[in-house]
């Protein structure tokens, strides 16, 4: 080795040891009160077991058609898709920040020119023709001394763990929303069924109020009031034949598919199961911190924190090694040809910047405090959301008990009623009015048990059920179309590597 190099060498090993890391390093933005969090209303609506699967919560309803569309929209829903990209985007956004560790610069130029060279004046006029040839490889580093690219590196990496979580929490929405679509269109054709039971009791008491009428046993304010009654049970049909159109095309995008029929909803005709409890394994807490949205805005929080320290970075003076190989030649006899070696380090630092810098660190700074607030929001949004839910599933299975009797009720007085009128012994308004009394008690009836289970799924939803790492985030076939225009390398199926922070879940295991 030559020894002018040596002291070079030694520099840059010198400096790349003594490099530093400005700005904050990442703190979990957690708040006490979540530790120890519960409430009276989820006591009541959730049970402990040793291994629910709080991933397929769906599972709980026993339904095979829900268990389809809701892998008919984990393969086809486009939301989900792109939320999958995204983080594909993140991926490649973090190669890019990790590439900064290495020679920024790393230029192979050659160049090959033409001179037709004149020279006019003094005794000896000079007309030459030749080509000049050079090729040089220059080479530039910025040494990462203040930490500029590690922090980048570690705001990108953040973003990416985001991006998984945006994905996850995609995932928990959309099997959400999928159940409580379909459960919704069960409950409106469930309501259309009752309305159109009704409405042909009404028309056959229309009937025989009418035949009554014409022989002259009663008052044609009977016959009118029954002929009311009627039309107005059958001008419901039509608005909730309406609403399953719309709910079921609904569910249809929702699954991948254009609007039109779901052959796998023609046999559900029953009555939607109800469930009384969500059967969860950890306590509510733990599931809080542990939805994807929070982790995300956690994750977000790391990703701002980051990047305090590369705005930092430019009070300090940048410091790059350069070095550059260039050989040179020309077609003109008797020149000399030449290879030139150059390297050196090369330091520039911005002493007047009149603000900008500070004001820079000032935004960062402002951006992050918002994030943790935004966080700090998200986390109480997420308890009030899981309450809500609990108290709402309380709720909604007491007034579908109630109703359940009264529903009953309802029954029995129509009976009576009809029995009392044929003999005679009542008029045909008390029939008018159990009849109306029964349609509505039914409708209720229906709607909160609709009601229950939504807030079933709602109560699963908010403590971050639905969703798991292993889920393919990008499809065979639009991994195929992506190839066919990018060389994607390994990024569209390479596994995630662990952050360069502690997640949510693992600051809590160690504390």
């Amino acid at each position: 080795m030559h020894s002018g190099t040596r002291p070079l060498l030694l520099f840059a090993v010198l400096v790349l040891g003594g490099c530093v890391r400005l700005g904050p390093d990442f703190q979990p933005p957690g708040e006490a009160w979540v530790d120890h969090w519960n409430t009276p209303a989820l006591d009541q609506a959730s049970q402990r077991a040793v291994n629910p699967d709080i991933r397929q919560w769906w599972q709980v309803f026993a339904d095979p058609a829900l268990n389809q569309l809701i892998a008919e929209s984990d393969a086809h829903n486009s939301s989900l898709k792109i939320a999958g990209l995204r983080v594909m985007e993140a991926r490649a956004q973090l190669g890019i920040a990790q590439s900064n560790l290495y020679p920024q610069l790393q230029q192979v130029s050659a160049d090959s020119v033409y001179v037709n060279r004149r020279q006019y004046g003094g005794n000896n006029p000079v007309d030459s023709h030749f080509w000049q040839h050079s090729g040089g490889f220059d080479v530039g580093w910025e040494l990462d001394f203040w930490g500029r690219f590690s922090r980048a590196i570690e705001s990108s990496d953040a973003s990416y763990f985001a991006a998984e979580a945006n994905y996850e929490d995609a995932l928990v929405l959309l099997r959400a929303q999928v159940a409580d679509t379909y459960f919704s269109l069960r409950t409106t054709e469930a309501r259309l069924r009752v309305a159109r039971e009704n409405a042909r009791q009404q028309l056959r008491n229309y009937e025989i109020t009418e035949k009554l009428f014409n022989s002259g046993q009663t008052a044609e304010l009977d016959l009118q009031q029954a002929k009311t009654q009627y039309l107005g049970t059958l001008s419901t049909l039509p608005g909730l034949e309406d609403q399953i159109g719309r709910i079921r095309n609904a569910l249809g995008v929702l699954i991948g598919r254009p609007p039109g029929a779901l052959p796998l909803m023609a046999e559900n005709t029953g009555l939607i199961p109800l469930v009384d409890r969500a059967v969860l394994q950890d306590v509510p807490a733990n599931l809080l911190l542990r939805r994807p949205d929070v982790r995300a805005a956690e994750l977000n929080v790391a990703a701002q924190s980051a990047l305090i320290g590369v705005a930092e970075s430019d009070f300090y003076p940048s410091l790059t090694l350069l070095g550059s190989i260039v050989w040179s030649t020309d077609t003109l006899s008797g020149t000399s040809r030449s290879l030139d070696l150059v390297g050196g380090p090369s330091l520039r630092w911005n002493v007047f910047d009149y603000g900008r810098i500070s004001n820079n660190v000032r935004v960062q700074d402002a951006r992050l405090q918002q994030l943790i607030e935004a966080y700090r929001d998200k986390v109480r949004q997420a308890a009030r959301e899981a309450d809500d839910a609990a108290n709402g599933l309380t709720r909604s299975l007491q007034r579908e008990r109630i109703l359940r009797q009264a529903e009953g009720a309802a029954k029995r007085s129509l009976e009576l009623a009809n029995t009392l009128y044929r003999e005679g012994y009542s008029d045909f308004q008390r029939v008018l009015d159990a009849q109306r009394a029964l349609l509505e008690l039914q409708d209720s009836y229906l709607l909160s048990r609709g009601d229950a289970v939504s807030n079933v799924i709602a109560l699963y939803k908010a403590l971050g059920g639905g969703w798991y790492s292993a889920q393919v985030k990008v499809d065979s076939t639009t991994r195929q179309q992506m190839e066919q225009r990018t060389d994607w390398g390994n990024l569209l199926a390479e596994p995630a590597a662990p952050p360069a922070y502690p997640l949510p879940d693992q600051v809590k295991s160690h504390e």
